[in-house]
């Protein structure tokens, strides 16, 4: 049997082994678990103080069920070490923009079932549309496009963007007037927490300590508890909320019907999902070492895996599934190979009968935000491979690394760069050093951008 799981993963010849790869499934499920309770709070309407009508609990569920449905898909299918859930954006596009559109359309309210089984229509509708863009290889052709300045600057910019997530989680900085400032309140647990966590991941992984991050995420967990910020109200196992009230209910009919309002909507979603997994899957591939000549082996599998996650998302009540950047985190702890996906999979599936327990830890931010950032600091490593003195390929390649955490999306981040990048070349004199390709797309992006995403 651990034979057959060293050959079926391609252990060996990833220079990885079965303990490792479990440490690492389990530290990417630590890093991102949260979003089992940020998302049902998200669809359900309650993080804006409003109601969509998707029952909470059964958003609980079906987010275990949909997270774990990808993991194990990309484990399986593609042996790429990611993980996957609902992403964030596209969530709270489909709440704040799609909802109220669907709304609009039908002539009801946000909050009558109609309206959100409409929107879960969308997000089918795209996910079959990615689909067919990854199995056409689509996707492929994208990456080719993609110069290796281009595709170092989007892992370094992911990881100035996890960074950034990690210390607004930690309390760290705090928003102000709409920018970043340090945050004031100097003596609070959450930064206690959030620096204790820090210290150790920090320490553990320049001593080489195998399971560094994770180490340090129990570590902050324990503080936590002592400290009195998280707690375990009742017991910590219980039965998984009903799911039948958002499974399968996505109105597929009506998008058809109302396909001239609802477009737009269907190309953004399309667009977000195929930009955000590119770049996530192009960063955590440069990362882990898995790019070969620039060339990530195993890309149609990893695009099938994703839209296939996305398309079951929306079948099980949920935005866009999509490839997580906090699996970065999995891979600094050794994971390169498919069973890390799985062993996170299998962790959101054992979560839905533990959901107190990864309430109270998962639901506290600072205890899983240092991870964050000291995964951010090992991505930034990527700027050396840069070509900085060829300022045609440095110029994109920064708007790239400032535009993924200053637009706060990985998605628009890149195309700021993808739309500079052929004009900065064609203008230098040096348009023959890139395909049609990179022009046809720009010219795309600025369409999308200008005429749909405006």
């Amino acid at each position: 049997m651990i034979e057959k799981l060293y050959k079926f993963f391609e252990l060996k010849e990833r220079n990885t082994n079965i303990r490792t790869e479990v440490f690492a499934g389990i530290t990417t499920f630590a890093a991102m678990a949260y979003i089992i309770f940020v998302q049902p709070g998200i669809l359900s309407g309650q993080a804006f103080g409003m109601n969509t009508g998707m029952d909470f609990g059964a958003l609980v569920t079906t987010t275990c069920i949909a997270s774990a449905f990808g993991c194990i898909m990309m484990g399986l299918l593609a042996n790429f070490p990611a993980g996957l859930a609902p992403g964030m954006g596209e969530n709270f596009y489909l709440v704040l923009s799609v909802l109220p559109v669907c709304a609009g359309v039908l002539g009801l309210k946000v909050g009558a079932p109609e309206v959100w089984q409409l929107g879960l229509g969308v997000v089918f509708v795209s996910g079959v549309l990615f689909a067919l863009i990854s199995f056409l290889n689509v996707r492929r052709f994208l990456m080719h496009s993609i110069s290796p300045s281009m595709k170092h600057a989007i892992a370094a910019g992911i990881g100035l963007f996890i960074a950034l997530i990690g210390l607004e989680h930690g309390g760290i900085i705090v928003s102000q007037n709409g920018h970043y400032i340090l945050n004031s309140t100097f003596k609070s647990h959450s930064m206690l927490i959030f620096c204790a966590g820090l210290i150790v991941m920090s320490v553990l992984h320049i001593r080489k300590v195998r399971g560094a991050i994770l180490l340090g995420i129990v570590s902050s967990s324990v503080l936590a508890f002592a400290l009195g910020d998280i707690t375990l109200s009742g017991m910590p196992v219980g039965l998984p909320e009903n799911p039948m009230p958002i499974i399968g209910k996505m109105d597929i009919p009506g998008v058809f019907k109302a396909i001239f309002n609802l477009l737009p909507l269907i190309i953004i979603f399309t667009f977000m999902d195929v930009f955000d997994t590119l770049g996530c899957v192009v960063g955590l591939a440069s990362c882990s070492g898995l790019m070969k000549n620039d060339e990530l082996p195993g890309a149609p599998r990893i695009f099938a895996a994703d839209a296939t996650a996305t398309i079951a998302g929306a079948v099980v009540g949920h935005s866009t599934v999509t490839a997580y950047i906090e699996s970065a985190a999995g891979i600094e702890s050794g994971g390169r190979s498919g069973m890390t996906a799985l062993i996170t999979g299998i962790c959101f599936m054992i979560a839905l009968f533990f959901t107190p327990f990864i309430s109270a830890v998962a639901g506290y931010m600072p205890i899983t935000a240092p991870a964050l950032v000291v995964v951010g600091a090992m991505m930034m490593q990527s700027t050396a491979k840069i070509k900085w003195d060829d300022f045609s390929e440095s110029i994109p390649a920064f708007l790239i690394i400032a535009g993924i955490p200053f637009c706060y999306s990985i998605a628009d981040g890149m195309l700021i760069g993808f739309i500079a990048y052929p004009v900065i070349k064609l203008l230098s004199g040096k348009g023959r050093e890139i395909t049609w390709l990179n022009y046809l797309l720009a010219a795309i992006l600025a369409t999308f951008l200008i005429f749909i995403k405006g």
